[in-house]
């Protein structure tokens, strides 16, 4: 026991999740300004990158999505013809060895950037997990192998877990 606790680590690429972000689109593979050599890709620009990955036996992907539509809701992100949602099943049909993570939050499908309703100005803990319920499942539905949330509600994990639960998603892991 006590020779597994204090070993070397070792790392390879299997060990990480290489993070895509997804944007709305044609032809688009755009340098993320804050992130040098990180992209934003369209779904039609992301096979060299997915065959690079796999090449190089990176085995997990997290998605981001970037719509072209936002409202106050952020309900770009349950539409199961959104962008992650499309992104998802493009990549489990042509790269099944790829694990898809998808992150579920609202700051980039909102119009004012905040990971949930606004009330007062204020986020609206309670409504906005109903609306991560929506996205939960709208992800699970897509393929999804794993769901990220990100948005920091109180409650989040339990509300998405009972969500995926009760729609048959017992068995998809949330990293929380």
């Amino acid at each position: 026991m006590i020779r597994s606790m204090v070993r070397e680590n070792h790392l390879s690429a299997k060990d990480f999740i290489y993070p895509l972000f997804i944007e709305e689109g044609e032809n688009i593979r755009t340098e993320i300004s804050s992130m040098p050599g990180v992209y934003r890709y369209s779904i039609d620009q992301l096979d060299a990158e997915l065959k690079e990955l796999v090449e190089l036996g990176i085995p997990s992907v997290m998605l981001f999505g970037i719509p072209k539509h936002k409202d106050e809701l952020g309900s770009e992100s349950w539409n199961d013809n959104g962008i992650v949602q499309t992104a998802i099943q493009y990549i489990k049909s042509n790269y099944p060895a790829l694990y898809v993570i998808a992150d579920v939050c609202f700051c980039e499908y909102t119009d004012h950037g905040h990971c949930g309703i606004i009330e007062d100005n204020d986020v609206h803990n309670d409504k906005t997990l109903a609306n991560l319920e929506k996205q939960s499942i709208s992800m699970a539905k897509a393929g999804a192998d794993m769901l990220a949330p990100s948005g920091m509600m109180d409650g989040m994990i339990a509300s998405m877990r009972d969500a995926l639960d009760l729609n048959e998603f017992e068995n998809l892991p949330i990293m929380s």
